[in-house]
């Protein structure tokens, strides 16, 4: 089944009923959505009612797939490290142990011997070249914000919950957290005031008094395809044949990055994959059919030499 979030009759109120968020009916598919707004009109209230954070007066939120928010107090919490911030800490430790020989069979059993390259990995894609036992109270402010994205996007949840994500960064970490949304393949919601950054976006909701408005595209686009979403219409988008559809690529680019991260296949199988998995989602403007044509022949040149190798072994 397709990720996706979908609000009935949403509200919320502060303790002196003052109301924030009012009956708000809306429906998020797995897509890059940018959350506008004035600033008080509820956008950061509304994360944290999806992400659970805060309880709604009345109304309720219905999730399919998993969601994770960036956590806000990483740049506060100097007491960690980054394997604390990933959720990694005892694995770690475990593969200390093993390496001193004090671990237990069981503990050998489970060890994740790539988790430590993992961490960095994940780190250097957003212009962090730190290890996963480095304290937070040496990164600046910035950085920290960095490794919090890093840690949100490594757990892979179908949703990423993202409270303006380029505030307090320099250029070249501004321009990092950019080409990470921009490369990833499930679901966002992203409250922001960052033109370029929303100029990633598949769609935009706009949030004001009277309620939220949804425009097909990027921030730029917003104004040429307006789309209102109707009580009661399917969260999920397009009828039986669209869920199916979108399920089907879901499993494609999950397969895709797993395969990829265990290198069972040469990486220009993996690379034409990807190509034929993104020329599948119906964004044209992403992809031109020469990348996809040039695509298919790589993959077919690949596997045919992939079956030639098979066929000298098998002999």
């Amino acid at each position: 089944m397709p990720a996706f979030i979908s609000l009935h009759n949403l509200s919320w109120s502060t303790p002196d009923a003052t109301s924030v968020v009012a009956d708000l009916t809306l429906a998020f598919s797995a897509e890059r959505t940018g959350l506008v707004g004035r600033n008080g009109v509820g956008k950061t209230t509304l994360l944290k009612l999806i992400a659970g954070q805060l309880q709604p007066s009345s109304g309720h939120v219905e999730i399919s797939g998993s969601i994770a928010m960036m956590r806000q107090d990483a740049m506060d919490n100097g007491n960690e490290t980054i394997a604390d911030l990933f959720g990694c800490r005892a694995a770690l430790e475990r593969l200390d142990k093993a390496e001193a020989g004090r671990a237990s069979i069981e503990e050998l059993e489970t060890a994740d011997w790539t988790l430590p390259a993992r961490i960095e990995t994940a780190l250097a894609r957003t212009g962090l070249w730190v290890g996963p036992g480095t304290p937070l109270s040496t990164l600046s402010g910035g950085q920290r914000s960095r490794a919090a994205l890093a840690a949100l996007i490594f757990a892979e949840p179908d949703f990423l919950l993202l409270d303006e994500p380029t505030n307090n960064l320099d250029d070249e970490g501004r321009a990092a957290v950019i080409r990470h949304i921009r490369d990833w393949k499930g679901g966002a919601i992203i409250v922001s005031h960052d033109r370029e950054l929303l100029e990633e976006m598949d769609a935009i909701v706009e949030l004001s008094s009277l309620g939220a408005r949804r425009y097909g595209g990027n921030f730029r686009t917003r104004g040429s395809r307006t789309r209102s979403r109707p009580r009661g219409e399917n969260p999920r988008g397009g009828g039986a044949a669209g869920a199916k559809s979108a399920e089907r690529k879901m499993r494609k680019d999950n397969y895709g990055r797993r395969m990829r991260l265990r290198g069972d296949q040469p990486k220009i199988l993996m690379d034409a994959a990807k190509e034929r998995a993104e020329a599948s989602d119906g964004s044209g403007a992403r992809l031109r059919d020469a990348r996809r044509d040039s695509a298919e022949r790589q993959l077919r040149d690949a596997r045919e030499q992939e079956i030639g190798r098979a066929s000298c072994r098998e002999r």
